[in-house]
Order: structure tokens, then sequence, then C-alpha cells
């Protein structure tokens, strides 16, 4: 979404004027030239401020808001008729009654248009391909996500569809940390756009690049909050602090990370897996494992099959604020031992 430019506020400023004139000539309910001009800028910034939010609207929105307010002002046109024919509509006030209430009809209609347009069949619209974009709330995509990645392969999947929000001091944030003289951090940074760029070109999805910024707030992470707010939007994060303020004001948050721990493959006591044994655990005779999503694998009795692939039995699972983690023993029972039946049957053959 484009900023405004200076021919808006040229516009906006001769339709101001233009409305203020007509008050003053008009000069509805007998008011005189001063409060005529106030009401009329009043109506005339009452209208800009509806414009200027409006103006997020995609081409679908867009559509069913027009065909809104049609209707709406053709209703006003017929409530005029009736006011005429029951004479409510005359006198000095009746210039005006018959100007504003074909235009508050209109307007009604406007937004009843645009908050139903997610209902109509209007996925053949460019920017709503398949019927799928502007789906549910748009979602807010937070500096730490990006960095992530994860949420492009999410996209890719299909898991994730619909209205994707990056404001611009997110991205301004991203090219701080590219352009860091660590090199882990530019890394991290550079990763982030590519991100953005791979998020772009998915057509389940639209990307929107927002440039509304917050001026008067200085934390990126208040001013996400108080964007998702203006726009009724979902935070998309994988940072603990944010997820949690965000959640206390009522804004409604999706981490990546619980997604993550809630895709984990559930395992339950006495079942079996084959794990490599990585590294030796911290207590006696322990292995450490892990499996492929990194959930740390502790295994009894494992010490000295490091950099062995076994099998091991499951005897408990242990969910923490970090993740899960799985407890096992290892048997060598028949796993490379000798077999206790030829042992028993050798020892009891009389020799030669």
């Amino acid at each position: 979404m484009s900023r405004p430019g200076f021919d808006t506020y040229i516009l906006g400023s001769i339709f101001i004027a233009l409305i203020a004139g007509a008050s003053v000539v008009l000069q509805p309910f007998g008011l005189g030239r001063a409060a005529s001009v106030l009401a009329g800028c009043g109506a005339a910034l009452l209208a800009t401020a509806i414009a200027w939010r409006l103006r997020r609207a995609n081409l679908a929105g867009l559509v069913a808001g027009v065909a809104g307010s049609v209707a709406g002002a053709a209703l006003g046109l017929l409530a005029v008729f009736v006011l005429r024919q029951a004479a409510l509509a005359e006198g000095s006030h009746g210039g005006f009654l018959r100007l504003i209430v074909p235009l508050v009809g209109a307007y009604i209609g406007l937004l009843v248009g645009v908050w139903n347009s997610e209902h109509l069949p209007l996925g053949f619209l460019p920017g709503k391909p398949e019927g799928h974009i502007g789906i549910g709330p748009a979602k807010i995509l937070d500096t730490s996500v990006l960095i992530d990645g994860r949420i492009a392969d999410i996209g890719e999947s299909g898991f994730v569809e619909g209205r994707l929000i990056v404001p611009r001091f997110v991205l301004h944030e991203l090219q701080l940390v590219a352009d860091s003289s660590d090199s882990a951090k530019r890394n991290r940074g550079r990763r982030g756009l590519d991100v953005v760029q791979r998020l772009q070109k998915l057509t389940r999805i639209q990307l929107e690049i927002s440039g509304e910024d917050l001026p008067a707030i200085r934390e990126v992470d208040l001013k996400l909050i108080e964007l998702a707010k203006s726009m009724n939007a979902k935070i998309v994060t994988n940072d603990f602090n944010l997820n949690k303020l965000a959640q206390v004001q009522g804004i409604e948050v999706l981490n990546i990370n619980e997604l993550a721990n809630a895709l984990r493959p559930v395992v339950l006591p006495g079942e079996t897996m084959r794990v490599f044994i990585l590294k030796e655990g911290k207590e006696h005779n322990q292995g450490v494992a892990y499996l492929d999503d990194g959930t740390m694998v502790v295994v009894d009795n494992a010490r000295r099959m490091i950099s062995k692939t076994v099998d091991v039995v499951v005897t408990s699972v242990l969910q923490t604020t970090a993740g899960k983690m799985i407890f096992g023993r290892f048997d060598d029972r028949g796993q490379g031992g000798p077999d206790p039946r030829s042992s028993a049957a050798s020892a009891g053959t009389p020799g030669p």
C-alpha cells in the first residue's frame, strides 16, 4: 500500500473548501455563515477520514462498497420521496434533507458492502485469486518471524493464506540488521529480506507492505500492537515478550514456535524408537540423541553407544517451556551381545 502523495492532500483541501462553500450558500437549518462553514468543514473532514481508512480495501472490497453505496443512495432517494409526500422535506431545511439523506444512505451502503465483501462471490477479481485472498483477519508479521524463515515454508505448504502485512518499520529494522558489522547479524537480516521476497511470490498470499507508521511510538513492539488494534489484525511472531504483551492487550497472536511444538509427534511411554546417540549425557552412563524436529532424547545405559544408531524404549515424556524432552532406556540384550541360548548350548556340549 503506497503512502498518500502530495496530490492527495491538494484534492482533500479542494474537497473541504467545496463542501464548506456549499454549506455557506445553502445555510441548512437556518444556520449563520460561521456555523455553516463549521458544519461543512466537519462533514468534509469526516468524509476524508473515512476515505483514508478505506484506502486499505482491496479491489473486491471496493467493488462491493460501490455496489452497496449505489443501493444505499437509491434507498435514500426513496426516503426523500416519502418525506416529500408527507410534506416533511419542504421549507428551509428541505433542500438540505434532499441532499443529505441520499448521502447518508450511500455511506451506510458503502460500509456494509466493504464489511461483507469476503462473503460475496468475487474470487474472479485481481488480488483475490481462487477466493482465498482476504479470508479471515489480516496477519501482521514481525521481525523475528521473518528472520526465523519458517513462515515462508508454511505459506508454500498452503497452511497460511490470505492477507499478510509487513510494516515498513519492520523492513527498516531488517535493513539495519542486514547492514550490521557483525556477520551473524548481517546474515540474519538478509535472510529476513529473502523471506519477504519468497512470500511475495506466493499466489495464495497477498503480501502487503504497509507504509503506516506511528512516529509518536518509538518501540517496534508497541507499534505492532497499536497497528494490530487499528487494523483488527493478528500478530505473527516468535518473540515471547511480544506474545505476552499483545495477549494482555487483547491482540490475538500466532506463535510459530507453538505451532512447531504442536506438530511434534506424540510419543507414549513403552513405545520403541530408533535414534542416533550423539553425545554423552549429564548423568552417569547416559547418552543424548535428537529427533528430526530437535526434540532431545535422554537415553539411560547408552554412553558406550555414542555415534551409533540404537533402539530405545521410551520411559517418560516431559513437557517444558522450552519444548518436549523424552527419556528412554537402551537395552543391549539382543543388540550386538551374545545370544544366551547359543552360549548355553556351547557350555553344555561335551568336549572331544
